[in-house]
């Protein structure tokens, strides 16, 4: 019983180790991309334990299939994808990105084995496998990412909010899109199911093309619907997320003294960014989503990686520079026994 019970120990630690890593970073703030990174750690050795501590081969042969086969579905995936959505949207730089995701891993797959296969270059071997723990890398963070994320919109939110910020999201002349409505929309049934008791914070600019602030139809949108208009407190100077939180934020402390709390309504692909900036800004609070078409899902959640990896880049250097010293730890060690040999 007690050896049975100490193998069990030792099989899951690695798992129980980031459980531990990851409950602790996330009681103290949710609102982080590490705890992504914990998360799918958490997850992948958990996995890994349940297969060796229940000598279950169909884990063993899931992963196995998994693994090699998960490139190529993902690349056909998002080719698929793509061309949907050019269908659905029109051809444009963010439309395309499914495509171009799915040509960067080709590339990476293919690219890497050949450079190394065809070339004697200590430099290019070297480059190639900088390249793959880079790629290792984005790849790795790209899925705890959408793991965390998924994680994060299903956590139940039970707290009451004092404010609801609502972020824009364009116009089709003075009426807030599909898009923007879902968010509008998922807003108006948070404040109702809390008796209507919070202030709503449309939060959006008015764009080059656009006639009006996108704070401004929001209102409008949400007068006709029924809402009181004292309980609606326009933010119409923002243009990005970043600047959604902060100026909303400056409105609400000049407002009230005393500690209060948010609702970031967004889009469900949108959620995680936002919060992580509130967490940045100083706002309390959570990210709320609503749904988006699941087609256009891949296409957004990969700008919103893409904008939270130029943001976490630390990791990259940090990769580059454990390659280079290991690469010129060689040159060093020969000058140093040239500069000995020489006194």
């Amino acid at each position: 019983m007690l050896s049975g019970l100490m193998s069990a120990l030792l099989v899951f630690s690695p798992a129980i180790i980031w459980g531990i890593l990851f409950t602790w970073s996330y009681r103290k703030e949710p609102r982080q991309f590490k705890n992504a990174i914990f998360f799918l750690l958490m997850l992948i050795f958990a996995l890994g334990a349940c297969a060796i501590y229940t000598n279950d081969i169909g884990i063993v042969l899931l992963l196995g299939i998994a693994i090699p086969f998960a490139p190529i579905i993902t690349v056909g995936f998002l080719l698929v994808n793509a061309w949907i959505v050019i269908r659905r949207e029109g051809f444009s730089l963010p439309n395309i990105l499914p495509a171009l995701f799915a040509l960067a891993i080709v590339a990476w797959i293919i690219g890497i084995p050949v450079g190394i296969g065809i070339s004697h270059s200590r430099v290019v071997i070297s480059l190639s496998a900088l390249l793959l723990v880079l790629g290792l890398w984005f790849f790795f963070s790209f899925v705890a990412l959408l793991v965390y994320s998924w994680f994060y919109r299903r956590l139940p939110r039970k707290r009451r909010f004092d404010y609801i910020i609502i972020h824009g999201a364009g116009l089709k002349g003075e009426e807030p899109t599909p898009l923007l409505r879902g968010r509008i929309d998922k807003a108006l049934e948070l404040w109702s199911a809390q008796g209507c008791s919070a202030i709503l914070v449309p939060s959006g600019g008015q764009g080059s093309d656009e006639v009006i602030s996108e704070a401004e139809a929001m209102s409008r949108y949400m007068l006709r619907l029924g809402v009181p208009r004292e309980a609606i407190l326009t933010e119409d100077q923002s243009t990005t997320t970043m600047e959604n939180l902060v100026f909303a934020k400056n409105l609400l402390d000049a407002r009230q003294a005393t500690p209060y709390r948010c609702a970031f309504v967004t889009s469900d692909y949108h959620v995680f960014r936002t919060a992580l900036y509130a967490s940045h800004v100083g706002l309390k609070g959570d990210g709320v989503g609503s749904r988006t078409a699941a087609y256009y899902f891949p296409t957004a959640f990969i700008r919103e990686f893409i904008a939270i990896t130029k943001e976490h880049w630390m990791p990259y250097v940090i990769l580059t520079i454990i390659w280079a010293t290991s690469v010129l730890a060689p040159y060093f060690g020969q000058l140093l026994r040239v500069f000995l040999s020489s006194q």
